[in-house]
Protein backbone atom coordinates (compact mmCIF):
# COMPACT_ATOMS: atom_id res chain seq x y z
CA UNK A 1 0.00 0.00 0.00
CA UNK A 2 1.45 3.60 -0.83
CA UNK A 3 2.94 5.39 1.97
CA UNK A 4 1.46 8.99 1.74
CA UNK A 5 4.43 11.92 1.51
CA UNK A 6 6.92 9.21 -0.15
CA UNK A 7 7.79 8.26 -3.49
CA UNK A 8 10.17 5.02 -4.70
CA UNK A 9 12.32 4.83 -7.28
CA UNK A 10 12.86 1.23 -8.07
CA UNK A 11 17.27 1.72 -9.03
CA UNK A 12 17.58 -2.09 -9.93
CA UNK A 13 17.54 -4.41 -12.93
CA UNK A 14 15.79 -7.47 -13.36
CA UNK A 15 17.25 -11.02 -13.06
CA UNK A 16 16.24 -12.82 -15.86
CA UNK A 17 16.65 -16.63 -17.21
CA UNK A 18 19.78 -16.64 -19.82
CA UNK A 19 20.68 -13.21 -19.26
CA UNK A 20 24.12 -11.77 -19.44
CA UNK A 21 25.67 -9.24 -16.99
CA UNK A 22 29.87 -9.22 -17.59
CA UNK A 23 30.67 -10.43 -21.07
CA UNK A 24 32.63 -13.82 -20.63
CA UNK A 25 30.94 -14.67 -17.28
CA UNK A 26 27.65 -17.28 -17.00
CA UNK A 27 24.40 -16.32 -17.22
CA UNK A 28 22.05 -17.49 -14.64
CA UNK A 29 19.68 -20.46 -14.77
CA UNK A 30 16.34 -19.89 -13.11
CA UNK A 31 14.18 -22.93 -12.61
CA UNK A 32 11.65 -25.05 -10.72
CA UNK A 33 12.92 -26.86 -7.71
CA UNK A 34 9.59 -27.82 -7.07
CA UNK A 35 7.22 -27.71 -9.96
CA UNK A 36 3.46 -26.78 -9.28
CA UNK A 37 2.45 -29.50 -10.99
CA UNK A 38 4.83 -31.99 -8.83
CA UNK A 39 3.53 -30.19 -5.21
CA UNK A 40 0.22 -30.97 -5.84
CA UNK A 41 1.64 -34.87 -4.57
CA UNK A 42 2.49 -33.41 -1.52
CA UNK A 43 -0.52 -31.20 -0.20
CA UNK A 44 -4.54 -31.88 -0.16
CA UNK A 45 -6.51 -31.55 -2.78
CA UNK A 46 -6.69 -28.04 -4.61
CA UNK A 47 -3.50 -27.08 -2.70
CA UNK A 48 -0.46 -26.77 -4.36
CA UNK A 49 3.45 -24.42 -4.29
CA UNK A 50 5.98 -23.38 -6.35
CA UNK A 51 9.93 -23.37 -5.18
CA UNK A 52 12.05 -21.70 -7.81
CA UNK A 53 15.82 -22.50 -7.63
CA UNK A 54 18.86 -20.16 -9.63
CA UNK A 55 22.22 -20.86 -10.12
CA UNK A 56 24.12 -17.28 -10.62
CA UNK A 57 27.68 -15.91 -10.07
CA UNK A 58 27.68 -13.29 -7.67
CA UNK A 59 27.86 -10.55 -10.30
CA UNK A 60 24.40 -10.71 -11.40
CA UNK A 61 22.17 -8.17 -11.75
CA UNK A 62 22.16 -4.88 -10.16
CA UNK A 63 25.25 -5.74 -7.81
CA UNK A 64 26.87 -4.18 -4.64
CA UNK A 65 30.63 -4.86 -3.68
CA UNK A 66 32.47 -5.42 -0.11
CA UNK A 67 35.59 -4.88 0.42
CA UNK A 68 35.86 -8.58 0.60
CA UNK A 69 35.74 -8.26 -3.51
CA UNK A 70 39.00 -6.89 -3.68
CA UNK A 71 41.09 -7.29 -0.70
CA UNK A 72 41.22 -11.15 0.89
CA UNK A 73 41.22 -9.78 4.64
CA UNK A 74 38.23 -7.45 4.01
CA UNK A 75 34.79 -7.82 5.54
CA UNK A 76 32.45 -9.54 2.94
CA UNK A 77 28.43 -9.02 2.23
CA UNK A 78 27.49 -10.81 5.02
CA UNK A 79 29.38 -8.31 7.56
CA UNK A 80 28.24 -5.56 6.10
CA UNK A 81 26.67 -3.28 8.63
CA UNK A 82 23.01 -2.41 7.62
CA UNK A 83 23.68 0.86 7.78
CA UNK A 84 25.92 1.36 5.37
CA UNK A 85 23.14 -0.08 2.67
CA UNK A 86 20.26 1.35 3.44
CA UNK A 87 18.32 5.00 4.45
CA UNK A 88 21.54 6.75 3.30
CA UNK A 89 20.99 9.90 2.47
CA UNK A 90 21.71 10.32 -1.19
CA UNK A 91 23.40 12.63 -3.55
CA UNK A 92 22.62 11.84 -7.72
CA UNK A 93 25.53 13.35 -9.66
CA UNK A 94 24.90 14.09 -13.25
CA UNK A 95 27.30 12.72 -15.89
CA UNK A 96 25.66 12.07 -19.13
CA UNK A 97 27.31 15.06 -21.15
CA UNK A 98 31.19 13.59 -21.12
CA UNK A 99 33.73 14.64 -23.61
CA UNK A 100 35.28 11.40 -22.96
CA UNK A 101 35.19 8.28 -21.27
CA UNK A 102 36.54 8.82 -17.49
CA UNK A 103 34.56 10.91 -14.96
CA UNK A 104 37.47 12.94 -12.74
CA UNK A 105 37.09 15.02 -9.46
CA UNK A 106 36.33 17.90 -10.96
CA UNK A 107 32.78 16.26 -11.56
CA UNK A 108 31.99 16.44 -7.85
CA UNK A 109 33.91 19.16 -6.47
CA UNK A 110 31.43 21.68 -5.28
CA UNK A 111 28.68 19.17 -4.06
CA UNK A 112 28.02 17.81 -0.79
CA UNK A 113 29.02 14.13 -0.83
CA UNK A 114 30.36 13.85 3.06
CA UNK A 115 28.27 11.01 4.33
CA UNK A 116 26.03 10.29 1.61
CA UNK A 117 25.32 7.79 -0.86
CA UNK A 118 26.98 8.88 -4.18
CA UNK A 119 24.97 7.91 -7.43
CA UNK A 120 26.34 8.31 -10.59
CA UNK A 121 24.24 9.45 -13.03
CA UNK A 122 25.67 8.01 -17.02
CA UNK A 123 22.74 7.10 -18.73
CA UNK A 124 24.57 4.26 -19.91
CA UNK A 125 21.58 1.72 -18.32
CA UNK A 126 19.74 2.19 -21.89
CA UNK A 127 22.32 -0.01 -23.39
CA UNK A 128 21.45 -3.30 -21.18
CA UNK A 129 21.71 -6.32 -22.60
CA UNK A 130 22.79 -4.92 -25.76
CA UNK A 131 26.76 -5.48 -26.65
CA UNK A 132 26.82 -1.98 -26.21
CA UNK A 133 26.63 -2.23 -22.86
CA UNK A 134 30.12 -3.64 -22.63
CA UNK A 135 32.20 -1.35 -24.76
CA UNK A 136 32.63 2.61 -24.48
CA UNK A 137 31.02 3.32 -21.17
CA UNK A 138 32.14 5.72 -18.82
CA UNK A 139 33.51 4.96 -15.57
CA UNK A 140 35.44 6.53 -12.75
CA UNK A 141 38.92 7.69 -12.79
CA UNK A 142 41.04 6.56 -9.24
CA UNK A 143 41.39 10.62 -8.35
CA UNK A 144 37.95 11.05 -8.84
CA UNK A 145 37.54 7.79 -6.22
CA UNK A 146 40.47 8.86 -4.32
CA UNK A 147 38.69 12.31 -3.83
CA UNK A 148 35.24 10.65 -3.28
CA UNK A 149 36.78 8.76 -0.45
CA UNK A 150 38.15 12.05 0.96
CA UNK A 151 35.02 14.05 1.31
CA UNK A 152 33.60 10.88 2.94
CA UNK A 153 31.23 9.77 1.03
CA UNK A 154 29.61 5.86 2.42
CA UNK A 155 28.98 4.48 -0.79
CA UNK A 156 29.38 5.39 -4.60
CA UNK A 157 27.17 3.76 -7.41
CA UNK A 158 27.06 3.58 -11.06
CA UNK A 159 24.47 2.96 -13.84
CA UNK A 160 27.74 1.21 -16.04
CA UNK A 161 28.83 -1.88 -16.51
CA UNK A 162 31.67 -1.24 -14.19
CA UNK A 163 32.72 2.12 -11.86
CA UNK A 164 36.58 1.02 -13.13
CA UNK A 165 37.68 1.51 -16.72
CA UNK A 166 38.02 -2.57 -17.75
CA UNK A 167 41.20 -1.81 -19.47
CA UNK A 168 42.57 -1.03 -16.27
CA UNK A 169 43.81 -4.24 -15.06
CA UNK A 170 44.62 -2.30 -11.60
CA UNK A 171 40.81 -1.45 -11.08
CA UNK A 172 41.93 1.93 -9.03
CA UNK A 173 38.45 3.03 -8.19
CA UNK A 174 37.71 -0.76 -6.76
CA UNK A 175 41.62 -0.62 -5.05
CA UNK A 176 40.51 3.14 -3.46
CA UNK A 177 37.04 2.13 -2.26
CA UNK A 178 36.87 -0.92 -0.71
CA UNK A 179 40.50 -0.07 0.54
CA UNK A 180 39.01 2.59 2.64
CA UNK A 181 35.87 0.32 2.95
CA UNK A 182 33.16 1.93 1.01
CA UNK A 183 30.63 0.06 -0.96
CA UNK A 184 30.39 0.06 -4.74
CA UNK A 185 26.60 -0.22 -6.27
CA UNK A 186 26.95 -1.38 -10.18
CA UNK A 187 24.29 -1.89 -12.53
CA UNK A 188 22.61 0.40 -11.28
CA UNK A 189 19.36 2.10 -13.72
CA UNK A 190 16.64 4.90 -14.18
CA UNK A 191 19.27 7.70 -12.15
CA UNK A 192 17.21 9.70 -14.79
CA UNK A 193 14.24 9.72 -12.95
CA UNK A 194 14.72 10.72 -9.72
CA UNK A 195 15.80 14.12 -8.36
CA UNK A 196 19.16 15.03 -7.79
CA UNK A 197 19.05 15.98 -3.52
CA UNK A 198 15.99 14.56 -1.10
CA UNK A 199 16.51 11.03 -1.21
CA UNK A 200 17.77 8.12 1.10
CA UNK A 201 19.24 5.15 -0.71
CA UNK A 202 18.73 1.30 -0.09
CA UNK A 203 20.89 -1.54 -1.47
CA UNK A 204 20.62 -4.19 0.79
CA UNK A 205 21.95 -7.85 0.07
CA UNK A 206 21.27 -11.27 1.31
CA UNK A 207 23.58 -12.00 4.30
CA UNK A 208 25.82 -14.52 2.40
CA UNK A 209 29.02 -15.56 3.85
CA UNK A 210 31.98 -15.73 2.05
CA UNK A 211 30.80 -13.36 -0.61
CA UNK A 212 32.64 -10.04 -1.69
CA UNK A 213 29.75 -9.55 -4.15
CA UNK A 214 25.89 -9.78 -4.20
CA UNK A 215 22.98 -8.99 -6.46
CA UNK A 216 20.68 -6.39 -4.21
CA UNK A 217 17.17 -4.96 -5.01
CA UNK A 218 18.67 -0.67 -5.02
CA UNK A 219 15.96 1.81 -4.46
CA UNK A 220 15.92 5.61 -3.40
CA UNK A 221 12.88 6.49 -1.21
CA UNK A 222 12.24 10.27 -1.64
CA UNK A 223 9.82 11.61 1.29
CA UNK A 224 9.42 11.57 5.10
Amino acid sequence: MPVPGRSFFDLSHTIEHGMTTLPGLDAPVICDYLSREASRTRYAPGTEFHIGRIDMIANTGTYVDAPFHRYADGIDIADLPIDALADLPAVVVRAVDLAGRGIGPERFRGLEVGGRAVLVHTGWDQHWRTPGYATGFPFLTGDAAAYLADQGAVLVGIDSINIDDMDDGRRPVHTELLGRGIPIAEHLCHLGAVPDHGLRFFAVPAKVRGMGTFPVRAFAMLGD
